[in-house]
């Protein structure tokens, strides 16, 4: 659907208009396009405490993506480093002052050890606030703080939370913010996940807390990073429109075959789909009692899955005092209780094979609640919990499950909310409009991803930083 205000807004006349009242002037999003580099500009490199841990890791990653670097004043260790991989670098400022326009800002904050050392966040954040180009990336990589040996890391490091939640609120121009917390032994690992948030295909996820942790199964490398799914089997359910179409579009740009699914009624749509990208179509309804042992049988006579996406979902809305029976039980088996059936029949059958991925639709309603949605948050928060009560056991069969929670995406669905409700789900986030399915698609394709071993147990919301829920 289109966005009006948005195109008014970056208009001529709009523009003049838009900056004389002091309303919102929304930047449309860079948005990833087949064939362009994960990042396009430079990223100025920061660092604090006695020893920042993860800079060897960053520049191998950088020499993997093509990436050209500079040094903060602060971090004059990071040129020897980038030297030493392979890169060509050098100091940002010119006689203490700014220089070039950066496109992202990564920060090293694994060696703050103590509250007293956060000068070193400020110094690097407000030398480079201005000078990160519009729909840029800031970065800050940190420790969990529930595995910091003493209290004191656990703190300083927790503390990260809310400066890159800040940052995702301050920076504007289509600007995103996040804060990624590595494990100790997993600093080889993150090249995925920094993959997925320099590029454009982070555009509409902003200040999300993420953890990168020691693989699960093996950790696989792509021959090639724009074909990381090739030779993979994914099936995605509700794949006949939206979210869903855009979700089995990635996957199959990725280079993996895709099963589409969805119910009987939606067969022409779900043939349409599937045969424009070469995948196969599954017709079925998932609520059934037969539906797990149908989808082991699918999955076996195509040699096993390695990704199952459960987007399929349905919502009834009604206020609970006003809510029928069957109408709770209904949004709660779909969006729910079948995907427990469903995960649980595939991993112990083996159909979802090892080194498997899971990957589940949540919402911000599962987070936030929402009026008349009881049951739709019931069965969204539950998927987190399943993802959260699960990742444990499924780990142990080498899978990784993960969710990902869209807040308001541009579909056939939120077209027909009224209007006043559909602006403020527009403009109520820090980039002042709202998403594609495209980009649930591209968070999704970061955790199907064979690199993201060591991506499991994780709930990123696709929102923008919405103002619900924060």
């Amino acid at each position: 659907m289109t966005d009006g205000y948005l195109d008014f807004a970056n208009s001529p006349m709009g523009a003049k208009l838009i900056n004389a009242l002091g309303l919102p002037k929304p930047l449309p999003l860079e948005r990833h396009k087949a064939g362009q580099p994960v990042i396009q500009g430079s990223i100025l490199v920061g660092g604090g405490g006695a020893e920042p841990q993860l800079l060897e890791a960053l520049a191998a990653t950088f020499k993997s993506i093509g990436a050209q670097s500079v040094a903060h004043d602060k971090l004059p260790q990071w040129v020897s480093v980038a030297n030493k991989a392979g890169l060509t670098t050098g100091r940002w400022s010119v006689d203490g002052k700014p220089g070039e326009k950066v496109k992202a800002l990564v920060f090293d904050a694994t060696g703050l050890e103590d509250s007293t050392q956060s000068d070193a966040l400020y110094w690097f954040f407000h030398d480079a606030a201005r000078s990160v180009l519009p729909c840029g990336r800031v970065v800050i990589l940190g420790r969990p703080p529930e595995e910091c040996k003493s209290p004191r890391k656990a703190t300083v490091q927790r503390s990260l939370e809310g400066l890159a939640r800040s940052l995702g609120k301050e920076m504007k121009k289509g600007i995103n913010a996040q804060l990624v917390y590595v494990s100790e032994g997993a600093e080889g690992n993150i090249e995925s996940t920094m993959r997925f948030l320099l590029s454009p295909r982070s555009a509409y996820v902003s200040a999300q807390v993420m953890r990168v942790g020691k693989p699960v199964g093996d950790l696989v490398v792509p021959k090639d990073w724009n074909l990381p799914l090739a030779g993979k089997k994914v099936l995605v359910t509700g794949a006949s429109r939206g979210i869903g179409e855009a979700i089995a579009e990635v996957m199959a740009r990725d280079g993996a075959q895709v099963t589409c699914l969805d119910v009987p009624q939606a067969q022409a749509g779900l043939d349409e789909v599937a045969k424009r990208l070469g995948g196969i179509s599954l017709a079925m309804d998932i609520g059934s009692a037969e539906a797990p042992q149908k989808l082991v049988d699918a999955a076996k006579a195509q040699g096993g899955w390695d990704v199952v996406v459960h987007n399929a979902g349905v919502t009834r809305d009604k206020t609970i005092a006003n809510m029928k029976e069957h109408l709770w039980q209904l949004v709660v088996n779909v969006n729910l209780s079948t995907q427990e059936r469903i995960n649980e029949a595939l991993v112990a059958s083996g159909a979802l094979k090892s080194g498997g991925r899971i990957v589940c639709v949540s919402s911000i309603s599962g987070i936030a609640g929402n009026m008349g949605q009881t049951n739709y948050a019931v069965s969204k928060a539950g998927v987190i919990g399943m993802v959260n009560s699960s990742a444990p056991i499924f780990a142990e069969h080498g899978i990784t499950i993960n969710a990902v929670a869209p807040g308001f995406i541009e579909t056939q669905m939120t077209a027909a909310v009224p209007f006043a409700i559909r602006e403020a789900g527009r403009r109520m986030n820090s980039m002042s409009q709202g998403g594609q399915p495209v980009d649930v698609a591209e968070a999704i394709a970061w955790y199907a991803s064979p690199a993201s071993s060591g991506v499991t147990n994780n709930v990123i919301r696709v929102c923008g930083q919405s103002l619900i829920g924060a």
